[in-house]
């Protein structure tokens, strides 16, 4: 059973000793997204994983929904929590929050984990899901879950996954509808805060992404990390969008590995 913060946000602690690493899902899902991360992590570190707001068993949004709302409900569990520095790992809309909690909050952080996430888009990419967010605007999450599991997953998996993928289709199909379109607009719109962020990310960042992410791509990745000092970049060769479910094994040792060092570094 979940634990409730003073804001009513849903969260999980996972294991008892070791450094924190708080892990940010994305648009749709919920904190449960991250169970194949969770098992691997927890044998060296502290995991926290919790329900942004409007998502899984967390309240609607308190406020107009914007990365730095999303930011503040991290803060508010890092101090309901007495944590005062964590890993924060990011995926997706999530990557866009932790961004934001960088350049809000930087001296809250040990490390930064920027996965799967967006950067600044040509118009092609911004006029595409924008028309996604009119279309669940007029239809729900209902309209473009499908599509988005292609866009998720490869082929192969979703063939010999499908009790996998039905499990995300439902989390999707979960979101109210009355909410879920204003979130995702975030999702279009905040981009263009984290470009050449101000002040500079200044923490040790991975920034990692799948080849065959295509909204999410490799050349978005390395535009991300040309921005932050030192950044290490992953490109997952052959997978998509949810490769944190689809490999986890290969997207976990990257991500591993980089807190390990990161953390072996830290005094």
């Amino acid at each position: 059973m979940s634990s409730v913060a003073s804001d009513a946000s849903h969260y999980d602690v996972s294991g008892s000793t070791g450094p924190v690493v708080v892990l940010v899902h994305g648009l749709g899902l919920n904190r449960h997204m991250w169970r194949w991360q969770t098992a691997a992590l927890v044998q060296r570190y502290r995991v926290v994983t919790y329900d942004l707001y409007g998502h899984g068993n967390s309240p609607l949004p308190p406020a107009a929904p914007s990365l730095s709302l999303f930011s503040g409900q991290l803060l508010a569990l890092l101090d309901d929590l007495r944590i005062d520095k964590a890993a924060v790992a990011g995926f997706s809309l999530g990557g866009m929050i932790v961004r934001r909690f960088a350049m809000d909050h930087p001296a809250r952080l040990w490390a930064l984990a920027i996965l799967n996430s967006a950067h600044q888009r040509d118009l092609a990419a911004h006029e595409a899901i924008q028309a996604r967010v009119h279309q669940a605007r007029r239809d729900g999450p209902r309209a473009t879950v499908d599509a988005a599991l292609r866009r998720w997953f490869t082929k192969r998996y979703i063939d010999s996954h499908s009790d996998i993928a039905d499990l995300i289709r439902t989390w999707v199909l979960a979101n109210d509808p009355a909410i879920y379109p204003d979130i995702y607009q975030v999702l279009v719109d905040g981009v263009g805060e984290l470009v050449a962020p101000a002040p500079p990310i200044a923490c040790p960042t991975l920034v990692m992404t799948a080849e065959e992410d295509y909204g999410n791509s490799p050349a978005m990745t390395r535009a991300i990390a040309a921005e932050i000092a030192d950044a290490r970049t992953v490109i997952l060769p052959g997978l998509r969008h949810m490769a944190m479910v689809e490999a986890p094994e290969v997207f976990n040792r990257h991500l591993i590995s980089f807190l390990d060092a990161v953390a072996a570094a830290t005094p």
